[in-house]
């Protein structure tokens, strides 16, 4: 007995041609089902991992935008602040007195005039610098704009300690209205 079950039971009369071509066709759509199955899944899983790529290179190109964005505010900044300085910048006189500050642990010089000096260190003008080693003087407005939006441009502020030693002889005033005796005049 060889041959397909089905044709057994046709010769055994145990099934007719109908049945056979019925079930013939339910195998049919079977396999038919499992095949577009498969290519669905095939589709939902190519579908998901282009999804993926796609979102991959949208945050891929924020990231890279949002870095350009940083690029050219910084060149913004910088350039404002060029501005700033050259338009405010104030005569050094190229005078006697020297003025000494100090720039990447370096003690640095400029020659200016008496009366440049005199307002650098009461704290009227700023040294300011933005490029290696050229230096200038900027009124102290100016020079806290510019600390605000570039501070490693100002190189050098005078310190409150003026103002200190001034309010230190306003302290000594009340010794004003006292007379000094004779005996400790030098």
């Amino acid at each position: 007995m060889s041959g397909s079950l089905q044709d057994q039971l046709l010769k055994a009369g145990l099934a007719d041609k109908k049945q056979a071509q019925k079930a013939k066709k339910d195998r049919h759509k079977q396999v038919k089902a499992k095949q577009k199955n498969k290519k669905t899944v095939i589709e939902n899983e190519a579908k998901i991992a282009a999804e993926r790529a796609l979102a991959a290179k949208q945050e891929k190109d924020r990231k890279l935008a949002e870095q350009r964005r940083e690029v050219t505010q910084q060149k913004d900044i910088k350039a404002q602040v060029i501005n700033l300085i050259k338009v405010n910048v104030q005569p050094k006189n190229n005078g006697d007195v020297a003025l000494n500050f100090t720039h990447n642990n370096v003690v640095k010089r400029l020659y200016v005039s008496q009366r440049t000096y005199k307002d650098v260190t009461q704290a009227r003008l700023a040294v300011v610098s933005y490029r290696e080693n050229e230096y200038e003087l900027v009124p102290l407005p100016v020079a806290d704009k510019i600390q605000t939006r570039m501070p490693e441009a100002v190189i050098y502020i005078a310190d409150s300690a003026v103002d200190n030693r001034s309010q230190a002889d306003g302290d000594d005033d009340w010794y004003a209205d006292y007379e000094i005796p004779d005996d400790l005049v030098w």
